[in-house]
């Protein structure tokens, strides 16, 4: 497979992806959104304690 063909196939699948997905809508974005706050919030969180612990144990 020459790097013309490969280029053209590459560009078909991505053509084809942009032509299957959606712009979300209100209430998937704000779904999504909240999930994604939830879970930086909970790594920060067992990172704090982590944090504390340690200086707390590892005097």
């Amino acid at each position: 497979m020459s790097y013309k063909e490969s280029t053209i196939s590459f560009l078909k699948q991505c053509q084809r992806v942009l032509h299957v997905s959606k712009k979300p809508d209100r209430t998937e974005f704000i779904n999504v959104a909240k999930i994604t706050g939830l879970g930086i919030i909970i790594i920060g969180v067992i990172g704090f304690i982590i944090n504390i612990s340690s200086s707390i144990f590892g005097e």
